[in-house]
């Protein structure tokens, strides 16, 4: 079981931006497919993107594409999440996840490892 602690999460103005990070204690962590999904007050969790293991094939929700950039460190095991432009509707808790499948996908069910999220809050 892949280990994945996510950190960077805080309280901004919209406009502004965050970057996210999530550590993973898998020594394999280069071999997987990292996604990040958020889930806000009284709604489903949504996909917001993902990238292969090499961070060379990398898809986006259209909420957030053009505004967050997802980018991958294998030799420090890790995956983050740059966030700009931010606005009050991205606020959410924020997740990160791996997969086995080599292709980024947005279900959820194909990602077996889960971190426990960081809050991402934006005022308007």
């Amino acid at each position: 079981q892949v280990q994945l602690v996510e950190s960077g999460g805080g309280l901004v103005q919209a406009g502004d931006s965050l970057r996210l990070s999530c550590a993973a204690s898998e020594l394999t962590f280069s071999s997987l497919t990292m996604g990040w999904f958020r889930q806000a007050p009284g709604k489903d969790r949504e996909f917001v993107g993902a990238t292969n293991w090499s961070g060379g094939n990398t898809v986006y929700a259209d909420s957030v594409k053009g505004r967050f950039t997802i980018s991958r460190d294998n030799a420090k095991n890790t995956v983050y999440l740059q966030m700009n432009s931010l606005k009050p509707e991205d606020t959410a808790v924020y997740y990160c996840a791996a997969s086995a499948y080599r292709v980024p996908n947005p279900a959820s069910r194909q990602y077996f490892s889960w971190g426990l999220g960081t809050q991402v809050t934006v005022s308007s």
